[in-house]
């Protein structure tokens, strides 16, 4: 690694050569193969409401800030203020299959100046957990910033307890930073954050890899994936 040095002989960082920023995240849709991502909008709360309620185990909403949401009517007064704002800016998932909204994710603390930018509020109902559509989702997000933005750092955080999520980071590529102790109180308990990223420089490495594994011929007649991604990332 090369040190560099100011005139007096202090190490200082590595210089950015005409760095102006990157752009605001514009709030437009995001189109794939499998889904679409676009704006969240309160005509997508009962079908979300209805995807989560899916879930059996009681665990969905355990590491997230909000819900759960008993009634759809509870969900869609959250959706309703969601969707004013611009940082958190969130994104419905939308199955390409059943034109039906089955996830939500957001982009949070945008920072256009420092071309940093994290991906949060992952909510995933089970019927898109662990599908080609999720891992598709979050591509389409780290696309937009990394690749299609310039952004330079692209983070993940997490409780330090929910192995999910942080499975779910490593699996995608991010690089473990380390552990931020006593970050949050919510819920009424402690948060210790567990922060991940993927620089500027893995981008061009995993946009490969993630456009081989989504490629159809990954996936055989059943949708059995023919490589996995994890060992590809």
């Amino acid at each position: 690694m090369t040190l560099h040095t100011n005139a007096q002989g202090q190490p200082i960082g590595a210089p950015v050569p005409d760095w102006t920023g990157c752009a605001p995240i514009p709030h437009t849709p995001m189109l794939g193969r499998t889904c679409e991502l676009v704006p969240l909008d309160t005509s997508h709360s009962a079908d979300l409401h209805a995807a989560f309620s899916a879930d059996t185990t009681g665990t969905l909403w355990t590491y997230m800030p909000v819900g759960p949401f008993k009634t759809t009517q509870d969900y869609a007064a959250w959706v309703a203020n969601a969707c004013t704002s611009h940082d958190p800016l969130f994104f419905a998932v939308i199955s390409k299959e059943t034109g039906k909204a089955s996830g939500v994710a957001s982009y949070l603390r945008i920072q256009p100046d420092n071309g940093v930018v994290e991906v949060g509020y992952i909510t995933f109902s089970p019927a898109l957990q662990r599908t080609p559509m999720a891992t598709e989702a979050m591509y389409l997000m780290m696309k937009r910033a990394m690749g299609e933005l310039g952004y330079r750092r692209y983070e993940w955080k997490c409780d330090a307890l929910n192995a999910p999520s942080r499975k779910a980071a490593e699996r995608l590529g991010f690089s473990y930073d380390g552990l931020f102790k006593q970050a949050l109180v919510y819920k009424g308990r402690n948060r210790d954050t567990a922060w991940f990223s993927i620089l500027d420089q893995d981008w061009p490495t995993l946009d490969a890899r993630f456009k081989a594994w989504l490629h159809p011929d990954n996936f055989d007649d059943t949708g059995q994936q023919r490589s996995n991604l994890a060992d590809l990332t």
